[in-house]
């Protein structure tokens, strides 16, 4: 069965950052050389709560796909290149997930694997998109309402922004208490629902990728914190009110 892992590192001290910012380019290829490992993306991120042309230098993310979660496991502990991120960093997170739907395209290709799995559980959405260079101005100019309900919304138990390239290369990652909320939030007729439909009818992408992951587990802190994957969803009143706004 798959295994996707997202690991969040920040970085602290000035030093620290210049080694992550640095990073960028050969970390990619020790990645890639680890025994077993799939797909793999290694990002910065915005700040904000999901796309967003604002780099936050402090925080960096690796993306992978594995065989099986233990796997992922063992190359976190025993490669010289996922330790050496553990050691720069001020704090860390990884969250451990099975894919059970994915549709659309990453640099060409299909990392996701869905699997059948068990209803119910606490769930996480990747959006991922190109931004056509043409078109980047004009998708700007509509995705701070996308972010900003994200935001607001009172069953999201987690989000960020990552992204590969600034302004063009972007994605948004999620976690919710379970299906129905997550759906609840996509198909809300507020800002960020109109938000996305005028991005989709625009054609403003060049390349997108929407998937869905069962969250099986998650390891470390972020912001002090290891997200509360047993939170319940909120009270239905509190979500009519977020979608009034």
């Amino acid at each position: 069965m798959q295994s996707v892992t997202l690991s969040l590192y920040r970085f602290g001290a000035a030093r620290a950052r210049a080694w992550a910012l640095f990073q960028m380019g050969p970390a990619r290829f020790a990645l890639r050389a680890i025994p077993k490992i799939g797909t793999v993306k290694l990002c910065g991120s915005g700040v904000g709560e999901g796309f967003t042309p604002v780099p936050d230098t402090s925080v960096y993310a690796i993306l992978a796909t594995w065989p099986d979660h233990d796997t992922a496991r063992r190359a976190m502990f025993g490669t010289r290149i996922f330790r050496r991120y553990a050691e720069m960093s001020e704090e860390r997170m990884t969250v451990f997930l099975t894919p059970t739907s994915a549709r659309g395209r990453w640099d060409g290709a299909e990392p996701f694997t869905p699997q059948e799995v068990a209803p119910g559980g606490p769930v996480a959405a990747l959006t991922r998109a190109t931004v056509k260079l043409r078109s980047a101005g004009r998708f700007w100019r509509q995705e701070p309402e996308i972010s900003r309900a994200i935001g607001r919304d009172p069953n999201v138990i987690f989000k960020i922004g990552i992204g590969e390239l600034p302004m063009v290369r972007q994605a948004t990652f999620s976690i919710w208490p379970d299906t129905k909320t997550m759906a609840a939030f996509a198909r809300a007729d507020g800002p960020h629902a109109q938000a996305i439909r005028e991005v989709r009818e625009g054609k403003l992408f060049k390349e997108d990728l929407y998937a869905r992951f069962r969250v099986d587990a998650i390891e470390g802190t972020w912001a002090g914190e290891t997200p509360d994957l047993t939170r319940g969803p909120q009270d239905m009143t509190d979500q009519m009110k977020v979608a009034a706004e």
